[in-house]
């Protein structure tokens, strides 16, 4: 009660409060712009030790990547693929993301053989002449 009269007399009441309604609706709108508009980045599903080399260049912001791990297997989405799938799986990630960059992972102790034989695929399916494959940095 004595809030009351304190309130009534120094002449505020509840239109004196902050209508927080639309910083949140703005808050919220963007929250949607950004969750539309990433990029989400597909993982491979295996670590890869990778080359270090001097010439670097950066291969942001990744739509695809395919890992050749240790043993010469192939990953792609957290899934080991055969090299007859890979072409399929790149046009069916091309679908959901047609702009994202693809990057190949090679490890070190991997076969050359099975890369060369990726670099052609990617080649022949993205139409790529350079396939950036990623190393580690110095």
């Amino acid at each position: 009660m004595a809030r009351r009269k304190r309130a009534s007399a120094s002449g505020e009441g509840a239109d004196d409060d902050v209508n927080l309604t639309p910083m949140l609706d703005v808050v919220f709108i963007l929250l949607i712009f950004f969750i539309v508009t990433a990029q989400f980045i597909r993982e491979p599903g295996v670590d890869v030790d990778r080359q270090e080399v001097e010439n670097l260049d950066a291969q942001n912001p990744l739509g695809i990547l395919i890992a050749v791990d240790d043993q010469s297997k192939i990953w792609m989405n957290k899934q080991e693929v055969s090299l007859q799938e890979v072409g399929f799986n790149i046009r069916e990630l091309r679908e959901a993301n047609p702009k994202g960059k693809l990057v190949i992972q090679v490890d070190q102790d991997a076969e050359a053989g099975v890369m060369i034989d990726l670099v052609e695929i990617v080649n022949k399916e993205d139409g790529l002449n350079l396939v950036p494959i990623s190393v580690l940095e110095e």
